[in-house]
């Protein structure tokens, strides 16, 4: 009995050290009267009128739409159904699988455990993951599967990882087919999964596999975020749900956010659809299953793309960082630590554009701002696989976030939407 006591109390200590209780007590994000925060109501109206359109256009089946300014959400409306083929509307507070936006909130998670002074940026991967060891570069493709390699320039670090810059591929998603074919041949979990099978297995046969490029030479999208989940996993000692559940989620008061729904919430899930002769139909399962955040082994913790959330949940999450790190008087990050998280961490791979790749998100720059459409320099977003978009403008203290869950289709509501959002300012 003593032994459990002893553990539950370093479980408990450890538990709460991550975040602290904070100086700041900026509160948590409430509605108010647009005109309250500077936003003008006839012209976030202009945003119902784009919205009700392309749902009467079949150009989407649905969306959540959510936007925010000083910590107040000033608009949040549903528009069109979750599911067409049982006519169900959507609701604002319906759950999305948001995908490649897990990869902020996992930014977020390892880099709590990186201000506790458990790892450097730049250290090697395979200091913590020695799978990882005297990584290879893919040299060629024989037409019978087999390849040669050659022996990286220098080893893959946790920033490498982070910006998608080690030269680690994505398998089914991933632009080069040979990589699709050896990810697959290998056994690797790309995205989703209803399997049985662990975040740490399928990470460990990645580390085995080829790279595209020398870590730190090009940027291709990767499943680098997938292996900083395993890496949480190691540094923390916690399964990454508890982790992420503990350390972010229940902190924030995101309480709609998993990697799989309760059965209580399953019933919230948004149908991914697809449209056929016209019509929005159900979405088939293909290399994944469309049900993996509700159905099936629910082992399977992806960093790079294994949440679902709300709309509301995740301004919350965007607001603790336009926030500085600290949201109700809990700070998960420093001000220090958001900055540069913040800033441009691939140089020039990108050449001179728009914006700049930071450590969990696009950056704009001033070239993007001057260009117009995109907010302010400084401006960061993302967007997810079935069709979720964001940004968060900090010089304007604007947070705008667009839901969908469709596949195979292509839609104008993503960048309407954030002109019509920044347009809607009036102070």
């Amino acid at each position: 009995m003593k032994n459990l006591f002893i553990a539950f109390f370093i479980v408990s200590g450890f538990s709460n050290y991550a975040q602290t209780k904070s100086i700041k007590n900026s509160p948590k994000l409430s509605e108010a009267a647009p005109a309250s925060v500077g936003i003008s109501s006839e012209r976030l109206a202009r945003i119902d009128n784009m919205l009700n359109k392309a749902v009467a256009d079949s150009e989407i089946p649905g969306a959540v739409a959510l936007v925010a300014r000083k910590g107040k959400i000033v608009y949040l409306k549903a528009f069109g159904n979750a599911d067409n083929a049982n006519s169900a509307p959507l609701k604002t507070d319906a759950i999305f699988r948001i995908a490649s936006q897990t990869k902020a909130i996992t930014t977020t998670a390892v880099m709590m455990l990186w201000e506790e002074g458990k790892f450097k940026l730049d250290d090697p991967i395979s200091k913590y993951i020695p799978e990882f060891k005297n990584a290879q570069v893919l040299d060629s493709v024989y037409p019978n599967g087999k390849y040669t390699t050659k022996p990286a320039k220098r080893e893959i670090t946790i920033r490498d990882l982070i910006t998608h810059t080690s030269g680690i591929g994505y398998g089914q998603i991933d632009s080069d087919a040979r990589f699709k074919k050896i990810y697959q041949d290998a056994g690797v979990t790309d995205l989703f999964t209803t399997d049985k099978i662990t975040i740490a297995e399928s990470v460990k046969k990645l580390a085995k596999l080829p790279l595209h490029h020398n870590p730190g030479e090009k940027f291709t999208y990767s499943e680098g975020l997938d292996v900083i989940g395993y890496f949480i996993e190691i540094m923390s000692g916690m399964p990454m749900d508890d982790y992420y559940r503990t350390r972010i989620f229940e902190p924030l008061g995101m309480n709609d956010t998993y990697f799989y729904l309760p059965e209580s919430k399953s019933n919230r899930l948004v149908t991914i659809q697809t449209k056929e002769n016209g019509k929005w139909i159900p979405f088939p399962n293909t290399f994944y299953d469309v049900n993996y955040p509700i159905k099936g082994a629910k082992s399977f913790f992806s960093g790079g793309a294994g949440l679902s959330s709300t709309a509301k949940d995740y301004a919350t999450f965007l607001q603790m960082f336009l926030n500085k790190g600290e949201l109700n008087g809990i700070r998960l990050l420093s001000r220090t630590t958001v900055q540069f998280m913040l800033s441009n961490q691939i140089g020039e791979i990108w050449g001179k554009t728009d914006a700049g790749h930071g450590l969990g998100f696009r950056v704009l720059n001033q070239m993007g701002e001057d260009s117009g459409g995109q907010g302010s320099a400084g401006t960061f977003n993302w967007g997810g696989y079935f069709n979720t978009q964001y940004f968060a403008d900090p010089k304007e203290e604007l947070i705008g976030i667009i839901l969908k869950q469709t596949q195979k289709t292509s839609d104008n509501t993503g960048w309407k939407f954030q002109i019509l959002a920044e347009q809607a300012i009036d102070d």
